[in-house]
């Protein structure tokens, strides 16, 4: 195992990289980008962005690992690629079928069981570093690289993601970002919002789950009982609520006025028309919130996505020819809120700037970004 430090005014890189066959080293290989203002760290093992963290409060959101969804979490967590924090599913969302899990496929595609690696990093005398990531999901036979961009200034995160078919044939999937908060960051107070539109329930039965309809943030347990999904109590249901969006742009943030911190993701509609809110809780306390934006509204095998076609006249899958490469972008971001903060009616991004604006009050919340779209 080697280790490599690259340093660019006041901006750092940290890779560590491994050989599978030959580590003997405890602890995971990482990719570290840090900024004068923040810290992002992904780990090579599934390709989770694991850590995101303010150097004025070094909480971190994403603190959830699947190992404790596991059958026995009080073990040790081996060693091995799998989802943790903000995980990428890809090349579907949700479950395989049943022919397709006989043959090795996992709920939410390959991305996650793979080992990345580090492609290359490029650096600008203008204050900006970007590294570059790889993976290759050998069942889905398709790769993808992902590009992580900082600036010295900056903590907004830009990634951007390639997808490639080299397949032979065209074939339809799915991309999916599956950010995944935990506590502390999580509790009973934090604020989920977003400018989702129309949404339903996944729990509700095909060929129709879409009826009944719900609207943003309102959900309906199986009983007819109202929800609102910007709060997580002792109850989850309903466990996934699926929304398109109208705007041009998409977003979502979730505010813990426990930590004073704000956690938040913009992004192109047209890469991601899709917003997945899932949600757990474990003896009476949430313990995670998916915030899940992708090209899929529907947690089904690909023949019922087939099938289904389309839900609120938006598609639930995409189709990619073979050789073909499509590009998915989209902008984290994590900011101090100040006390009382009442959690976010609108996010706006427009000359290098991205402003959050406050429920009911009118006032917002400045940073600076790099060019986001």
């Amino acid at each position: 195992m080697s280790k490599r430090v690259t340093a660019l005014t006041g901006i750092f890189l940290t890779i560590i990289i491994m050989s599978v066959d030959t580590w003997a080293d405890e602890s995971r290989p990482l990719v570290k980008l840090e900024s004068s203002k923040a810290t992002v760290v992904i780990d090579l093992g599934g390709g989770s962005i694991s850590e995101y963290r303010l150097k004025s409060n070094d909480l971190n959101p994403l603190q959830w690992d699947s190992w404790s969804f596991s059958p026995t979490p009080d073990q040790e967590a081996p060693m091995v690629p799998r989802p943790m924090g903000h995980f990428l599913c890809l090349d579907r969302w949700g479950s395989a079928s049943e022919a397709e899990k006989a043959n090795g496929m996992t709920n939410h595609g390959e991305a996650t069981q793979v080992w990345w690696a580090v492609s290359h990093e490029l650096e600008s005398e203008t204050g900006k570093l970007n590294v570059r990531l790889r993976a290759k999901l050998p069942m889905a036979g398709i790769s993808v690289e992902r590009s992580v961009l900082m600036e010295r200034e900056s903590s907004v995160v830009i990634v951007e993601e390639f997808v490639t078919n080299q397949n032979p044939i065209g074939r339809i999937y799915n991309i999916v970002q599956h950010p995944t908060i935990g506590g502390p960051f999580l509790d009973e107070n934090t604020i989920v919002d977003s400018n989702g539109t129309r949404g339903f329930m996944q729990e509700r039965s095909m060929p129709n789950p879409e009826d009944p309809e719900v609207h943003w943030p309102k959900a309906l347990k199986m009983d007819g009982t109202e929800v609102d999904l910007r709060f997580l109590e002792g109850d989850p249901s309903p466990n996934v609520v699926s929304y398109i969006i109208d705007d041009e742009y998409g977003w979502v943030t979730a505010t813990s006025p426990e930590t004073g911190l704000l956690l938040g993701y913009i992004w192109k509609t047209s890469d991601y028309p899709w917003l997945n809110i899932w949600r757990h809780v474990k003896d009476g306390k949430p313990v995670a919130r998916g915030l899940e934006f992708g090209t899929s509204g529907l947690h089904q095998p690909g023949k019922n996505l087939v099938a289904k076609g389309r839900i609120f006249d938006r598609s639930i899958y995409n189709y990619i020819d073979a050789d073909e490469t499509q590009s998915f972008k989209y902008g984290m971001f994590l900011m101090e809120i100040p006390e009382g903060f009442k959690g976010v009616s609108s996010v706006s991004y427009q000359e290098k700037t991205l402003e959050v604006f406050e429920v009911g009050t009118g006032r917002s919340l400045k940073q600076a970004a790099p060019a986001l779209f």
